[in-house]
C-alpha cells in the first residue's frame, strides 16, 4: 500500500471515528436533554474536532511530517471552514427538505467529508516548508 493509499484509509478510518462522535453527540443532545439539533451540532463538531486533529495527525498525514503546531492550527481553519458548510446545509436540508434531522445530518457530514481530505492533505497536514511531503 502507498502511502497516499494509507493516508486515504486512515482519513476514512479517523474521519469515520470523528464522524460517529460527532453524530452520537448530537443525537444524545437532542433526545436526552433536548438541545435544538442546530445547537447539538455545534456541541458535536467541537467534540469530533479533538479526535480528528489527533488521528490525522498521527495517522492519516503522519508520513507527511508537518510541524504539530502548524498543523493543528491549519487543520481548526479546515475544520471551522467544513463547520460552516456543514452547518448552513444541515440547516437548509433540516429547514427545507423534511427529512429527519439525523439523516440530514449525515448526508450533510459525508459531502463535507470529501472537501476536507483534500484540504487537509494538500494545505494544512504538508509537510515541512520547502519539502515535497
Amino acid at each position: 500500500m502507498t502511502p497516499s493509499q494509507r493516508s486515504v484509509a486512515w482519513f476514512i478510518a479517523v474521519g469515520c471515528t470523528a464522524a460517529t462522535v460527532h453524530f452520537g453527540a448530537v443525537v444524545a443532545l437532542v433526545q436526552v436533554c433536548g438541545v435544538p439539533p442546530l445547537a447539538a451540532n455545534v456541541a458535536g463538531w467541537m467534540l469530533a474536532l479533538g479526535v480528528s486533529t489527533i488521528g490525522h495527525l498521527r495517522l492519516s498525514f503522519a508520513h507527511q511530517q508537518a510541524p504539530a503546531t502548524r498543523a493543528a492550527g491549519r487543520f481548526f481553519a479546515v475544520s471551522a471552514v467544513g463547520f460552516s458548510v456543514n452547518e448552513a446545509v444541515y440547516a437548509a436540508l433540516l429547514g427545507w427538505s423534511g427529512i429527519g434531522y439525523r439523516l440530514a445530518l449525515a448526508f450533510t457530514l459525508v459531502v463535507v467529508a470529501v472537501g476536507t481530505y483534500l484540504l487537509s492533505r494538500h494545505w494544512a497536514f504538508r509537510g515541512k516548508p520547502g519539502s515535497l511531503r
